[in-house]
């Protein structure tokens, strides 16, 4: 073999030894950032696309877009939402808010659900198949949804 071919390979080898001794180091720990899919836990319909981003450390989600039947008012206000939210379109409205990493897992923030108003404690991973788990706690209840990643 030429000696060229032989140096191509080794440099191959070591990049990506390294990619994985640095992603074993948590230094690709953004792994929720970027747009998911929200599918709806009780209809299993497609609601929207969330694009998650992190600032600080800490991580939030704003809604991009909206998947409502053509009758539907294809951008509604949050009339149930409380305080700065309320009466906000709900495309570019911010609901997911202060999520910090804690080893696996996104945790400390809230997840805010535009339909009913209410704001919920939050925890999110990814799971062993790329998807995002979120859960949405209200004291010791939960809901659990996943939502897919968007290429």
């Amino acid at each position: 073999m030429e000696k060229g071919y032989i140096l191509n390979i080794r440099k191959i080898t070591l990049a990506i030894v390294v990619a994985f001794i640095l992603a074993g180091n948590g230094l690709f720990a953004n792994a929720i950032v970027g747009k998911w899919k929200t599918i709806d836990d009780e209809t299993g319909e497609t609601k929207s696309i969330v694009n998650i981003t992190e600032w600080n450390g800490y991580y939030f989600g704003n809604i991009e877009k909206l998947f409502r039947k053509p009758h539907e008012d294809q951008d509604p206000k949050c009339d149930k939402c409380q305080g700065e939210d309320h009466n906000k379109r709900i495309i570019g409205l911010q609901i997911i808010k202060n999520m910090k990493k804690d080893g696996n897992e996104y945790t400390g923030g809230t997840i805010l659900d535009p339909k009913n108003g209410k704001v919920y404690r939050c925890k999110m991973w990814i799971d062993e198949n790329g998807k995002l788990k979120v859960r949405g706690y209200l004291g010791p209840f939960f809901r659990t949804q996943t939502w897919h990643r968007v290429q």
